[in-house]
Parts: structure tokens; sequence; C-alpha cells
């Protein structure tokens, strides 16, 4: 279906695997042209209540490919980068990010300069003991783009982005899960499985008041208190009418695990 990521369906998870390995996942025209294809199909499909974003062979992604025809350089003229980046990673990252299902985002070996990007752009992220997290812009004289200048310091503190981005060097995994950068750090051998269920136990949830919760969660930073509260009464008026508010009160009286189908 796809020439540079792989698309599947597993009992209501998505999965989109980048799938460049021979140039560690970077991403090129076509493979922009495609993820926001496959985040469009995962996004529209009722049946799914989860998407999984990882990458294929080394690495998660080394973000863009500077090899890529819309970054060349090679007429002698340097590339419009904010043009460039409207039409790739600014509606990649306004997808994942507008999506009413639940995002995680499975990481190992390199996630560097955009792949950051895509990472925390993701509602949670799982990170292999290899995983490596690099806002490697500065080192081609470059800013952080790809919502890194967005995600960054709302996660891991502004002190800490503002280091990370100027100095650009490599966190390992387990100092992400110290800062918060990832939620779990998993040995690389069993970051699949683990993937897998949690991605399942996310899609096991009530899929509508998870979106709710994920948009009014996101506005909050933009927001007064007013608003908040005035977002929270919508989000669960629309939540109140849902089966899975019925099933929900049924197994809490009945003393049952819930048994929630996204609707």
């Amino acid at each position: 279906m796809y020439e540079t990521m792989l698309y599947e369906k597993n009992g209501g998870v998505a999965t989109i695997a980048l799938n460049r390995p021979e140039r560690l996942n970077a991403f090129d025209g076509t493979m922009h042209e495609e993820i926001h294809d496959a985040l469009d199909a995962a996004a529209s499909d009722e049946e799914v209540r989860c998407l999984v974003l990882r990458g294929e062979g080394r690495g998660f992604s080394a973000g863009a490919d500077l090899r890529s025809e819309d970054l060349s350089r090679e007429d002698g003229e340097a590339p419009n980068l904010g043009a460039y980046l409207r039409r790739t990673y600014s509606p990649t990252v306004t997808r994942i990010v507008a999506m009413d299902k639940p995002t995680l985002a499975s990481l190992h070996g390199p996630v560097y300069g955009a792949g950051v990007g895509i990472a925390l752009a993701c509602d949670m992220r799982l990170a292999a003991e290899s995983a490596r997290f690099s806002v490697a812009f500065v080192k081609i004289g470059l800013m952080p783009d790809a919502g890194v200048t967005y995600f960054l310091p709302r996660i891991v503190g502004l002190g800490r982005a503002i280091e990370m981005s100027m100095l650009g060097d490599a966190v390992d995994a387990e100092e992400a899960y110290r800062i918060g950068l990832v939620n779990r750090v998993v040995p690389d051998e069993m970051l699949m499985d683990e993937t897998a269920s949690f991605a399942k136990r996310l899609a096991a949830m009530p899929t509508r008041a998870l979106g709710s919760m994920k948009q009014a969660l996101y506005a909050s930073f933009e927001s007064d208190l007013e608003t908040a509260l005035e977002r929270e009464a919508v989000g669960q008026a629309l939540c109140g009418y849902t089966g899975d508010h019925a099933e929900g009160l049924a197994a809490f009286f009945e003393k049952r695990e819930p048994d929630f189908t996204g609707r």
C-alpha cells in the first residue's frame, strides 16, 4: 500500500511503521505524503481505537532526509524551509494531536531532529533502553521544528528544553524517563510486546472520553479557568450520551469490569 511505511490493524489498534531503514527512517517527500494519508485513514476508521507509531530497522527516525529533493541545494539556491514545514511536518503534527483517539509512540535507537517532534506529538511514549533523543537542529545551524518548540518545554520544562535545543546533546532512555520525556522504558527485546500490551489497553478504553480529555488537556495551556471549565462541561455532555458511559455505569453497579466499545 505504501512505499515508505507499513500500515496494519489488529484488534482496534492501527500501527504506522516508518519504513526507510536504509536512511534511518529519515523523511523524504514520499514519506511525508504517505504519513498524512495513513494518519487520515486511522483517524477516520471507526474500528481504530488506538494508533501506534514506530520505526523499522535500527531506530525510530533521524528526522529530515537532508538529501531529499525538497531540501536539495543542487541549483545553488537555498530552499524555503518555512514553506517546506507548512506542507510536511506541520500537517503531520496537527493530525496526530487532533486525532480523537489515543496515540502511542514506540521508540528505539536514534530519535533525532524532527523525529523528536513526531514522538512528542503522540499522547504517550514507550522507549526501549536503546533509545537516544537529540534535538539536533543546532548542529546544522537551524532551530527546532516539527512541534519541538511547543511540546518540549511543556513536557520537560523551559530550562531543560533550552539546554537540549541549544546544545543538541543526546539524552539516553533512562534520562528521558527521569525528565518526563517518555512514560516508560523497557528492554529492547520487550519493546514490541510491551507496545502491543499498552496499545491493547488503550484500545479497550472509552475512546470518545479519551479523545475529549486529550483535546481539553492540550487546550488548557492556552485557556483561562473559565474557558477550561466550559470546555469540560461541553466535553462531559458529549461523553454522557455515549454507550461507553452507560456501560461504565452498569459495570460499576454490577461490580464487574466494563466492556467498552468506543461508541
